[in-house]
């Protein structure tokens, strides 16, 4: 059976040039880069090589870069670390209520240590408006975290705007980028961040190792305790060969991003057109032209996103109802019901992410399957008698107009 690999949003198959290059350091390389004899100072050397490969793909500066355990790691230490450094000074944090839970989660725990947080709206199309964000600052606010792009509907977000705002008003100002590296171009001193998270299984990496940026002059608070590795930022010893297999990856992502953000735009335009043109009461979800390359998310009327999952994978295309980390649960996406969309409708999610190994042919075999199986579904459905099969799909006027005018 062929087989559609169409969650690069979830997880990348690392690059056999990244398995190669880590290796080594599962095997006779093995050494403690804290340690001081010689095989202990290769993989110090190897360690220092990879901080500054990651710091030149987003223009840091290597001391820069924190080597954590995933990219949520990454997501707790600056939310955190910015908050317990800073207390003394305010206790308010902003963010944006479509966060990955490795943001919200972790400001949510601050509030239940008597931090006050905002949490704010964004328009149907899942983007925050930076009016929004200066209108929430007070004088008691230390951070502020919107994400780079969001993982399940793909918008970008106007990053350099309120980081404009955040700096004017001399507030923190931290992104998860998660989603973006390695797939849009991420200049740390262009975008006017503090921090930015990073993970490597986002840009065909290995799992298991993300990294953190932060400005050098930014005081955070020491995430886990026990040894002075990272800069005595970060305790515990260095995944030398997940870390080394991230830097290559990233290297990798960085050399090729103008050629493979322009395929992938193409490819994503196509998927995007051929359901929206060949399925009724479908609804594209994120901004039409402001998302991310490989993203294509959707949300089907009268039929429910798992059901979806499960047929699509009885014919081998693999995506997702949402965001991977809560993929097993039943209530619907709170990014979508944060957008404005109805429960019913948001329980019909599809997030097909596109990547590296993606064809047109791949394409072609989705427009192919998924009408049918979208049909068999509503046929089931007790509301499918509502489906008219002369109806057009349900993507607002101004939307068509967007992304026809992104593809001509």
């Amino acid at each position: 059976m062929k087989l559609v690999y169409l969650d690069n949003a979830a997880t990348t198959k690392p690059r056999q040039a990244v398995a190669e290059a880590m290796l080594p350091f599962l095997g006779e390389r093995y050494g403690n880069p804290s340690s001081i004899y010689s095989i202990a100072r290769d993989a110090k050397a190897a360690l220092d090589e990879a901080r500054g490969k990651v710091a030149k793909a987003i223009n840091a500066h290597p001391e820069e870069i924190i080597f954590a355990g995933s990219g949520t790691e990454a997501d707790n230490m600056a939310i955190k670390g910015v908050a317990y450094a800073h207390s003394r000074r305010g206790k308010h944090i902003i963010t944006s209520a479509i966060e990955h839970h490795a943001v919200l989660d972790s400001v949510k725990r601050l509030e239940r240590r008597g931090f006050q947080a905002t949490f704010l709206p964004v328009d149907s199309y899942g983007m925050v408006d930076p009016k929004d964000v200066e209108a929430a600052i007070t004088d008691d606010t230390v951070l502020i975290s919107i994400m780079h792009a969001n993982n399940e509907v793909g918008t970008i977000q106007p990053i350099e705007a309120i980081a404009h705002i955040a700096k004017n008003h001399g507030v923190l100002f931290h992104t998860d980028a998660v989603q973006t590296t390695g797939h849009i171009p991420i200049d740390v001193r262009q975008l006017g961040v503090d921090l930015l998270s990073l993970s490597g299984h986002k840009f065909k990496g290995p799992k298991g190792v993300g990294a953190l940026w932060v400005k050098k002059g930014v005081k955070v608070e020491r995430y886990i305790d026990g040894g002075g590795q990272e800069g005595n930022r970060r305790a515990g010893t260095e995944n030398v060969a997940g870390i080394v297999g991230l830097a290559l990856a990233l290297e990798l992502a960085a050399g090729e991003l103008e050629q493979e953000t322009a395929r992938l735009t193409k490819l994503r335009d196509y998927l995007i057109k051929g359901v929206t043109e060949r399925i009724p009461h479908v609804r594209l979800n994120g901004h039409p032209t402001k998302r991310l390359p490989g993203n294509a998310s959707f949300c089907f009327e009268f039929i429910e996103g798992e059901s979806l999952l499960l047929s699509l994978d009885k014919v081998g295309i693999c995506g997702s109802s949402g965001s991977a980390c809560t993929s097993g649960s039943l209530e619907p996406s709170h990014v979508l019901l944060a957008m404005g969309l109805p429960h019913e409708i948001a329980h019909g999610s599809l997030r097909l992410s596109l990547g590296h190994e993606t064809t047109p042919q791949d394409i072609g075999y989705v427009l192919e399957m998924l009408p049918g199986i979208v049909s068999r579904l509503r046929a089931m459905s007790p509301f499918g008698e509502e489906v008219s099969s002369s109806s057009a799909c349900s993507c607002t006027q101004e939307e068509h107009h967007l992304v026809k005018s992104h593809q001509s």
